[in-house]
């Protein structure tokens, strides 16, 4: 990708944003990319969504932020030109408006930046970034988390406890471990699907997911945002 203006739609205003903000910092893009806070999950955009998959082309995505948009200095921002838009939303299986169906038509939807957005869907949460107990984790490929765990709203806690040196501020926090991070979250999505490519397709990954999350109430925990490094520019890791 060129020098362009790059909008990256974010779910949260914390944790999300902070990662997003490193890893375009760690990357040396940081000024190409700006980072907005949608403060909410997927099912909520999906509700702003047309009801038919044939309307879908006819969606103005910054226009249906916008009108959601709060904060004059957002709507500022959502209000420029930008070549790219990418959204980076959590799977939240435990999210009470849940359903197989919304995230698969979103899915299927947004997948070219340049056109109408670019979806990253992060299993079960953004927080799977930090799933790990050193850099690299021998056993990251066997990580899961059951359904019943993300209901009782344990993950988040169980994560810190991972997590090498349980602070989210110093993991990761260079360019050599960054890249371990994104290969190994690569490589577990191959495994996932069952696939040599370089970048598993999202959909494949989904479908995975959803399979185990269906038949064994669990989810594979995995980082997929972190995949528009490698997609950005291959020489990066």
């Amino acid at each position: 990708m060129g020098k362009s203006k790059i909008l990256v739609i974010v779910e949260g205003a914390k944790t999300d944003f902070n990662l997003l903000k490193r890893l375009l910092s760690v990357y040396g893009i940081s000024e190409t990319h700006q980072i907005v806070s949608y403060n909410t999950n997927i099912y909520t955009l999906y509700s702003q969504l047309p009801d038919s998959y044939d309307e879908y082309d006819d969606i103005d995505l910054l226009q249906l932020l916008k009108e959601r948009e709060k904060d004059e200095s957002k709507r500022a921002l959502l209000n420029e030109r930008y070549s790219d838009i990418l959204l980076v939303f959590d799977l939240d299986p435990q999210a009470p408006d849940f359903a197989p169906e919304k995230v698969i038509k979103m899915t299927k939807y947004f997948t070219e930046s340049t056109n109408m957005g670019k979806l990253y869907l992060n299993y079960p949460m953004v927080e799977s970034f930090y799933h790990m107990s050193d850099i690299p984790d021998k056993i990251y490929n066997e990580y899961i988390v059951t359904l019943d765990d993300l209901k009782n709203k344990k993950y988040k806690q169980m994560v810190h406890n991972i997590c090498r040196d349980g602070d989210y501020t110093k993991f990761a926090s260079n360019k050599e471990e960054c890249d371990i991070v994104i290969k190994q979250n690569l490589e577990k999505s191959k495994l996932l699907t069952n696939t040599n490519e370089h970048l598993p397709n999202s959909i494949d990954i989904l479908n995975k997911q959803l399979d185990l999350l269906i038949n064994k109430k669990i989810i594979s925990v995995l980082c997929t945002c972190i995949f528009y490094i490698a997609e950005y520019n291959s020489d990066f890791i």
